[in-house]
């Protein structure tokens, strides 16, 4: 097995690690502070090709894979871990709607999306149904108009902030079968959100609850077939995992290095810290758990590009061994920075709070688990 890196994907990773350290790492503090991202940053994201990642060059994307897209998401995490999930739920909606909407759809929505001057959020989360995802209330009922759309969804990652919302949403019945996927533009009339979240983590991202009262939304905005809503939503989220799991690894690196750095320069009892064995041996743990997480993400993200029948699985269990691994890793940074880690000066602490939460979305760890349990029961 070849597990190098082919010269074009080291190239991705250098230029998009390159683009997070000169146009975002200098600007991540203070983007957090206000509680937003410049919208001016865009545009430069969408120069480098990343605005629709895996969608089709034929509507503006770059048309790359799975493990193309982890190396983008981790390279840019070095820089904020925020602004690169940001971003990848960006992408995650851009590629639902190459792989399952209308050519007109496509054609209509996709050129946006690619050059983001278009930002999509990710809507399936309620306040009743977060990992039993699958009971979700909020109702779309075909008229002649077009869809009636009623609900609140929860968490929601560029509420108030995105351009559109790729809303999953009951046009049937009970369970996934009747669930559906619509496209909602913002200013849609009945579109509304609540008041700015205020998180621990991922503060520059803005999130609110994202609702709807009667919006009447166009049949044509409907993305694939009715009552495939909820399998389209499960297999963007293959994906979402695995980026998740990258801007994790991205964070935990960055402290590492930042780590390793301070520990040459820092001194205690006559001689630097790293020079203390027991600290040697830290160091030594937590990069085999970073490269243990690298390679087992990469491998996951290799079997969602071959399609692979145990790919969920293995998205599932990268998931949840790379981001336990990486918020494992920035918290021993912390400890290993002492006081100084608890200050925001230093950057540490601001990565343990952003990636404590990637243990949370895109399916909880313990929802991993289940993933895991069940695939090794079919089989």
């Amino acid at each position: 097995m070849d597990f190098a890196l082919s010269e074009e994907q080291q190239a991705i990773f250098d230029m998009a690690r390159a683009f997070g350290a000169e146009e975002i790492a200098p600007h991540a503090r203070a983007w957090e502070e206000a509680g937003t991202i410049p919208r001016t940053l865009w545009p430069k994201v969408a120069e480098l090709g990343l605005g629709g990642v895996y969608v089709s060059e034929e509507h503006g994307g770059s048309g790359l894979g799975r493990l193309d897209a982890t190396l983008v998401f981790e390279a840019l995490a070095m820089a904020c871990p925020s602004v690169a999930a940001f971003l990848s739920i960006h992408n995650m909606c851009a590629g639902m709607i190459d792989r399952y909407g209308s050519d007109e759809l496509k054609a209509r929505w996709l050129p946006g999306i690619c050059a983001l001057t278009t930002l999509v959020s990710y809507c399936l989360t309620e306040p009743g149904a977060g990992s039993d995802a699958a009971a979700l209330r909020t109702r779309a009922d075909a008229t002649p108009e077009g869809y009636r759309l009623s609900g609140t969804k929860a968490f929601i990652s560029g509420g108030g902030y995105s351009d559109a919302y790729l809303t999953m949403c009951r046009t049937g019945g009970a369970g996934p079968k009747g669930i559906s996927t619509l496209l909602v533009p913002a200013g849609t009339p009945g579109l509304s959100f609540g008041g700015l979240e205020d998180k621990m983590g991922w503060r520059a991202q803005e999130t609110r609850q994202v609702q709807f009262d009667e919006c009447l939304v166009p049949t044509d905005l409907l993305v694939g077939e009715e009552g495939r809503g909820f399998a389209y939503a499960m297999a963007g989220l293959d994906g979402g995992r695995l980026n998740i799991a990258a801007t994790a690894l991205g964070g935990a690196q960055a402290a590492f290095d930042a780590t390793r750095a301070y520990m040459a320069e820092r001194k205690a009892f006559g001689q630097r810290l790293d020079g203390f064995q027991a600290l040697q041996f830290r160091l030594a743990e937590m990069e085999v758990k970073l490269q243990q997480a690298r390679i087992f993400l990469r491998q996951a993200a290799w079997k969602l590009d071959q399609g692979a029948p145990d790919a969920t699985k293995f998205c599932a269990m990268a998931k949840l061994a790379v981001t336990d691994s990486a918020f494992e890793v920035a918290n021993q940074c912390l400890q290993l920075h002492g006081g100084y880690g608890y200050l925001a000066d230093y950057g540490i602490e601001k990565i343990v709070r952003d990636l404590r939460v990637h243990q949370i979305l895109e399916g909880t760890n313990e929802i991993m688990r289940v993933i895991v349990a069940r695939a090794l029961g079919a089989a």
